[in-house]
């Protein structure tokens, strides 16, 4: 049951007629080892991790101890209640549980990296928000964990999903494509349906890099994780709709290595560039720590 590319896992999904979750669940155990009950508790653990991290960020008062994070979760839930937004309640709903997770995360709270920290809320994110309107049961919400795992293991194997690899369409653009994929699967839509939905969530961030400022994982990464939510979200609407990625997942995917592999070093997670070199980025850096990062160069 093993797969190393997303055609294989839909060829898979479509010989075997099991959705895309149950593909990863088969394929842990034989690479594992494990029983399938071992393997479902530890995602129900981590599926419990990640509702604690949403709840937190959205309820508690939450803050950084650079102080660049903290409280925008908050913020946004109280905008979305005054009933006028622009965007739409679901998607912002979806977008605050994002920051939130990002926000307890920048303030070493307990999160599960999906696939790394620096992008640990747009699966939660999605899920917490999308899960109650699908009225999705508990087991649901846990192969929602492991379809987006499928499609991480598919990156990770044939690209990167490291900022400091590829920049952070490795980070955002990874977890952005594992949600779209995993949406698409909790509304009932099909295997071949989710790698559109992932290939139209990662093609729109090919390119991102990863430019954290002060070196912290906290400005840009928890806005990116904001719109990669968001991202997701619309592209897995576009696949249940019907419409298709004309470029297929897989070419997708290898695009975002060659690119990675081509992306200056001041733009690969070493503060060196973007919008950590900005006036207002050095400013910061040199609030935080007294001056420019041990080991930085101008």
């Amino acid at each position: 049951m093993q797969f190393k590319t997303v055609a294989e896992l839909v060829q898979l999904s479509a010989h075997e007629n099991k959705p895309i979750s149950e593909i990863m669940i088969l394929a842990e155990i034989e690479v594992s080892g494990r029983t399938r009950e071992a393997i479902m508790q530890e995602m129900y653990r981590n599926l419990e991790i990640m509702e604690q991290a949403v709840q937190r960020g959205t309820m508690e008062k939450v803050a950084s101890r650079s102080g660049l994070s903290g409280g925008d979760a908050r913020k946004l839930q109280a905008y979305i209640k005054k009933g006028k937004t622009l965007a739409g309640a679901e998607v912002l709903d979806a977008v605050s549980k994002a920051i939130a997770t990002n926000e307890v995360n920048a303030a070493m709270g307990t999160i599960v990296a999906t696939p790394t920290a620096g992008a640990c809320g747009i699966i939660p994110g999605t899920l917490f928000s999308i899960a109650p309107r699908l009225q999705a049961t508990l087991e649901a919400m846990v192969r929602y964990l492991f379809t987006a795992g499928a499609i991480g293991y598919v990156i990770a194997n044939n690209a990167f999903i490291a900022g400091a690899t590829g920049g952070c369409q490795a980070e955002v653009g990874s977890a952005t494509a594992m949600a779209a994929a995993a949406i698409v699967e909790m509304a009932g839509g099909t295997a071949e349906q989710s790698a559109h939905a992932t290939a139209i969530a990662l093609k729109n961030l090919l390119g991102l890099v990863c430019d954290p400022v002060a070196g912290l994982v906290e400005v840009p990464c928890v806005k990116r994780n904001a719109m990669g939510a968001a991202i997701a979200t619309v592209a897995a609407d576009m696949a249940l709709a019907g419409i298709k990625s004309r470029i297929p997942c897989d070419e997708v995917i290898d695009a975002m290595y060659r690119i990675g592999k081509t992306m200056p070093h001041a733009l690969r997670e070493t503060a060196l560039g973007g919008l950590a070199a900005t006036p207002t980025g050095k400013a910061l850096e040199a609030k935080i720590f007294g001056g420019p990062l041990k080991g930085k160069s101008e």
